[in-house]
């Protein structure tokens, strides 16, 4: 992502952002009377509520600041209202781009899983687990994972990204109750990624892709919405044991800032918990998973 880019994206982040709250929401009086062309908030309250000149607010929203403050920042997000994964997009498209010293051979971004992190998957019988990378791709899994979502090891290593898979794989998509919800949970994650690795060229090559391919995705990709990955409830129609109301936990491995460990576990006693039971005896009487060499 260049400078012209990030200032595009930063521009529209702000925009959408002013957009979701009125002068009412944040005890102004509306700026021009009750005719307004433009929703949400102006350019001239917000500056009014961060308390910095609108001049300043609109060089910043335009990408023409350098070394912006902290507490500028802070500022403006406190009169947006932004969550903290809102906050930290902020700041990193507020940060001025810098050239690398060298372009960054396709090497250097391939992501891997430590064999240790991948023996953890493997002693985790019971448990669905998989590893995710910045992109989405699905770096490592084990059993249970392949066989409650999908065989991950049988996808061409392309297509094994959750990105892809839940706006282009209908096996996939068939999975979640709420697809809705999962699909724009995943695209807010990967625009929060995308902020901060802005020089990916694969992510953004991704983003592109999925852009052409799904309208769901162009569309909900406009709403600059960010989403960290955390934890939460996913409802699974399963094709063999039917519906699993599944807890996930999201944590990301010492030393690999870019990877996020996934696991789902079912309440003791549950019928989810019976079920994942059933799905582990039948992977175990399948045999061995369909492998691929690049799974390290």
């Amino acid at each position: 992502m260049d400078k012209r880019d990030k200032r595009a994206e930063l521009a529209e982040f702000l925009r959408t952002r002013r957009a979701r709250l009125r002068p009412e929401d944040v005890g102004l009086r509306p700026f021009g009377g009750a005719r307004r062309r433009v929703p949400g908030l102006r350019r001239e309250e917000l500056a009014q509520l961060a308390g910095v000149s609108v001049d300043y607010y609109v060089r910043l929203e335009q990408g023409r600041t350098q070394n912006v403050s902290e507490e500028v920042l802070a500022a403006v997000a406190q009169a947006l209202r932004l969550d903290e994964t809102e906050y930290t997009h902020l700041r990193n498209l507020a940060r001025p781009v810098r050239r690398a010293r060298r372009p960054a051979a396709r090497a250097e971004w391939a992501e891997k899983v430590r064999p240790g992190l991948q023996r953890l998957l493997d002693m985790a019988e019971g448990v669905p687990a998989y590893v995710m990378g910045r992109r989405g791709d699905v770096l490592a899994w084990n059993r249970l994972a392949a066989t409650v979502f999908v065989d991950f090891g049988a996808l061409p290593p392309a297509e094994r990204n959750w990105v892809r898979m839940i706006f282009l794989n209908d096996e996939v998509r068939r999975l979640f109750a709420d697809w809705t919800g999962k699909a724009r949970e995943t695209v807010g994650f990967l625009r929060l990624q995308a902020g901060a690795h802005p020089d990916d060229r694969e992510l953004a090559a991704l983003v592109g892709e999925l852009s052409v391919k799904s309208e769901d995705f162009r569309r909900w990709w406009a709403d600059h919405n960010v989403k960290e990955k955390t934890h939460g409830r996913k409802v699974i129609r399963h094709p063999q044991v039917g519906e699993l109301a599944l807890d996930y936990e999201s944590l990301r491995p010492v030393g690999e800032s870019d990877q996020v460990l996934v696991t789902y576990t079912a309440p003791a006693g549950s019928e989810a918990e019976a079920a994942l039971r059933l799905l582990g005896s039948l992977a175990t009487a399948a045999g061995p998973l369909t492998e691929h060499a690049d799974r390290t």
